[in-house]
């Protein structure tokens, strides 16, 4: 796999994939984070899909745009945090702070990506620790552990063990996103499935959860918009 731009305003970054199996020429958008990947057949050259990509270049822009674009994580980006939006500038010290509007990030500028990321895991972290926590003392059933990773189809998950893994990202949206799927996982903990009586148990512990549970279903792959690497 490589990378290759098509030239514009914006340009746009796209991943050039071989593959034996294919046998044409194809281009995808992914429905997650906007990602352009562009597929040859083995015995095609490069040339001709690039041509082949020129040729599809207004398709691609116009679905981008419905779509909402990338975002590449740096100075002068634009980013939600706790479903508020804030400007990454250049901070001063050693620790990443937000103000009004603002979000400092000290230390080389080509690390802006890498040290917010950072920031944002721990923050989310702390929150989703701190709903787990009370949904689980509410429930009367405590977890085992809690993980943070960056999964492209769920939210959370809750092993038979009583793990809990979930997205870092959640921590971008509004934080009673966050609250719903840590009390959803938490229900897990009683009720592995998804029965009527796992979602009583998810109104008692939360309340109504169809609102944030729609937002997530509309809105919860523009979290994924923002590229940190």
């Amino acid at each position: 796999m490589g990378q290759i731009r098509l030239a514009g305003n914006p340009e746009i970054a796209v991943t050039l994939r071989r593959s034996a199996r294919a046998r044409r020429l194809s281009l995808r958008i992914s429905q997650l984070d906007g990602r352009v990947t562009l597929t040859l057949p083995k015995s095609v050259p490069e040339k001709e899909g690039m041509a082949f990509l020129r040729s599809k270049e207004s398709w691609l822009r116009r679905h981008l745009t419905a779509q909402g674009a990338p975002v590449d994580v740096g100075l002068g980006a634009r980013i939600p945090i706790e479903g508020d939006l804030y400007e990454v500038v250049a901070g001063q010290g050693r620790s990443v702070r937000i103000t009004d509007g603002q979000v400092h990030v000290p230390g080389d500028p080509d690390r802006v990506a890498s040290r917010l990321a950072g920031f944002l895991k721990t923050l989310a972290r702390d929150r989703l620790a701190t709903a787990s926590d009370r949904y689980a003392a509410r429930l009367g059933k405590p977890y085992t552990r809690l993980t943070l990773r960056d999964p492209r189809s769920r939210w959370g998950s809750c092993t038979s063990d009583g793990g809990l893994m979930y997205s870092w990202r959640l921590v971008l949206g509004h934080p009673a996103v966050l609250d719903y799927v840590a009390a959803h996982e938490v229900a897990h903990l009683r009720h592995m499935n998804h029965s009527q009586h796992f979602w009583d148990e998810v109104e008692r512990l939360y309340g109504d959860w169809r609102s944030p549970r729609k937002w997530l279903k509309d809105h919860g792959n523009e979290l994924h918009r923002y590229r940190f690497d």
